[in-house]
């Protein structure tokens, strides 16, 4: 029939976008653990250090929390490139502005915040 054709139709469409970004939808799922975050993205940087500032609230029916990272780079394509590897990460997370650079010798000092979404309540303190 036709609402059957329809029905599948809609079911094959949806099981397509689950295959398609099954990655994103796990990271909804993952709990934000700094250590596990600086292992995965130590290799960008000379230094990197992570604290689990505070849960923000809710946006759209997910935990939002903040966290502070600094950092030291040699160049800023290391920085740019760990942008990139944000994408592929265990965790949905957004980088805000400013992202501030100091030049200090040969190193780039670099300070900025991101939220980390999570579609559950996150009891986590930082891992």
């Amino acid at each position: 029939t036709r609402v059957e054709n329809l029905f599948l139709e809609r079911e094959s469409e949806l099981n397509g976008l689950k295959a398609g970004n099954a990655h994103a939808i796990k990271a909804f799922e993952n709990e934000f653990s700094a250590d596990k975050f600086k292992k995965q993205h130590q290799g960008f940087f000379s230094a990197l250090s992570i604290t689990k500032k505070s849960q923000l609230g809710d946006e759209d029916g997910f935990s939002v929390y903040e966290v502070n990272a600094s950092s030291e780079i040699s160049s800023p394509k290391s920085f740019y490139n760990f942008l990139d590897a944000l994408g592929k990460s265990d965790w949905i997370i957004s980088v805000n502005f400013p992202i501030n650079f100091k030049r200090e010798g040969e190193m780039i000092h670099s300070s900025f915040t991101m939220k980390v979404y999570n579609n559950k309540s996150d009891s986590n303190s930082s891992k």
